[in-house]
């Protein structure tokens, strides 16, 4: 049924996927800016939080920073689901950087944060630690992340720090057992989502990634803000341009309910 989709509406493949590399991502204004701020992040060794609603463009704005980095210079330790303790934490980032795990809580905080300074001291390379969906994290794995920071008497920091999650995030780290924390946040950034006219400039980027030449809809959905998840279900459903409306309608209705079936199942809008 797939193949029967892509050839009606004139497409080279499905379109609204995850799987597009980070050089032909759609990259708005907000994502644009987000992504700036993590690359000054990295390059100070700093900490940056990143909140956003579900759907904003949080994880694309990683991948983007992350793709125009100096593979030479950086080791990316990526943490997609921090809901594995401190330990699960320490352990990810040692194992991350070649090391084995010792026994052991407060000895493989040691050990992370020896091979954090290491891989900076003696490969010459920036670790840059990304935890998504940071606000699962606990006070106390918050507070494990800050005492990796602290190196040289305080005085430095071996590696980045890229806090991203819902904006719960960012009233956590106000609290006050985490002020320590709050104070080493020197870059933040809310994302909001997409006006109406990057809405539009989304949906058509999408399409003609996915090979498609003409105008497919008759209007972009209109709203103050657009979120990537509720655009993608959004812009399933509407209908097709003109013609093809009819044409779907009086010859091809059942495949085309099938094919807007099909999508709307698919969530995820990259």
């Amino acid at each position: 049924m797939i193949d029967a989709v892509v050839t009606r509406f004139g497409l080279a493949r499905m379109p609204f996927g995850r799987d597009l590399p980070p050089s032909r991502l759609h990259r708005h204004a907000d994502c644009g800016e987000a992504a700036a701020r993590i690359t000054w992040a990295v390059s100070d060794k700093t900490i940056a939080m990143i909140t956003g609603e579900v759907g904003t463009g949080k994880t694309v704005a990683i991948r983007s920073a992350v793709a125009d980095l100096d593979p030479s210079g950086h080791t990316i330790i990526y943490i997609g689901n921090p809901a594995t303790g401190v330990r699960g934490i320490l352990a990810h980032v040692v194992t991350a950087l070649g090391g084995k795990p010792v026994h052991g809580t407060a000895a493989l905080a040691v050990q992370a944060w020896a091979v954090l300074a290491g891989e900076a001291a003696e490969r010459g390379r920036t670790p840059v630690l990304i935890i998504d969906e940071a606000h699962m994290l606990g006070h106390d794995q918050l507070e494990s992340i800050r005492m990796m920071t602290n190196h040289d008497m305080d005085s430095s920091t071996p590696f980045a720090t890229i806090l991203a999650g819902q904006p719960t995030l960012r009233h956590s780290v106000k609290l006050g057992v985490l002020a320590a924390l709050e104070q080493r946040i020197t870059v933040r950034y809310q994302m909001k989502g997409m006006t109406p006219d990057e809405t539009a400039g989304y949906i058509r980027h999408h399409l003609e990634q996915a090979g498609r030449t003409t105008e497919l809809f008759t209007s972009v959905i209109r709203g103050s803000k657009a979120k990537n998840w509720t655009l993608r279900r959004s812009c399933r459903g509407r209908r097709v341009r003109g013609g093809e409306a009819k044409s779907a309608a009086t010859r091809g209705g059942s495949q085309m309910s099938a094919t807007f079936g099909y999508l709307r199942r698919r969530r995820s809008c990259r």
